[in-house]
């Protein structure tokens, strides 16, 4: 067990939603590692919750009906900090993230705290879905034109964040997109976003097991950012109109 868990209040904040092939394994690989770990059930229709309550020495917290990925995170996080945590490790259900990993956020923490950090995978090793790659890509970019900054994977799901900066923030959404609108808001404040490499599995095809539904989640990620870019250049014109109009009055009085 790696007592920095304890020493820097971190836990580990595992969502999922019908992952009952993978979930256990997930949580018991985690558990080889330390036993701060809070799951939310997103409504599972499957044997998920039977599995999780099967296992011991850890938090959990179950929604009778689904209510999105964003919806479960933004409870975690509430639920972690009212439980004392500073930190919360989020990583996904179905075993593309390794437990392995979670001491390099550790050590990220120690040496750049109160940023939020992003597990970099590798978006061109064997079995990457195109879609994915796509998603990547296409969310990297308007993220930086959102934030003026650039990051190699803004879609990642294996992260670390500062939970009393998090919970300060006004989020809105509710599923995949939360997870884009979180580090546009935060980077806004001023919040330090760092990427980490780590290493992720995907499975062949066939084998692969995804909720992200291409045509909805994807409108929904890309209203939200034509909602952030609008808001931005709305910002910019409010500042150019006050700038002037300040040059406007000290111009009328010098004269």
């Amino acid at each position: 067990m790696d007592s920095r868990f304890d020493d820097l209040k971190v836990c580990v904040l595992i969502p999922t939603y019908n992952n009952a092939s993978t979930v256990k394994s997930v949580i018991e690989s985690v558990q080889k590692i330390t036993n701060h770990i809070i799951v939310i059930n997103d409504g599972s229709t499957d044997q998920t919750d039977e599995l999780i309550r099967s296992i011991p020495n850890i938090t959990y917290h179950s929604f009778q009906e689904n209510k999105g990925k964003g919806t479960a995170l933004r409870f975690g996080f509430k639920q972690a900090y009212i439980s004392g945590y500073k930190y919360a490790i989020t990583m996904d259900s179905d075993g593309q993230h390794y437990a392995k990993d979670l001491p390099v956020f550790l050590d990220a923490i120690e040496k750049y705290p109160g940023s939020i950090f992003i597990g970099s995978r590798n978006m061109k090793q064997e079995n990457v879905p195109g879609t994915s790659s796509f998603g990547n890509s296409f969310s990297n970019f308007w993220f930086k034109v959102e934030t003026r900054k650039t990051l190699p994977d803004t879609q990642s799901g294996y992260r670390c964040y500062p939970l009393e900066k998090i919970n300060k923030i006004p989020l809105f959404t509710w599923r995949y997109e939360f997870e884009i609108e979180v580090l546009v808001k935060a980077s806004w404040r001023g919040v330090n976003i760092i990427p980490i490499e780590i290493d992720v599995y995907y499975p062949p095809k066939n084998e692969r097991i995804s909720h992200f539904r291409k045509g909805p989640d994807f409108t929904r990620i890309s209203i939200l950012n034509t909602f952030l870019v609008c808001f931005c250049v709305s910002v910019f014109l409010c500042l150019f109109v006050c700038l002037f109009v300040c040059w406007l009055v000290g111009w009328l009085v010098c004269l």
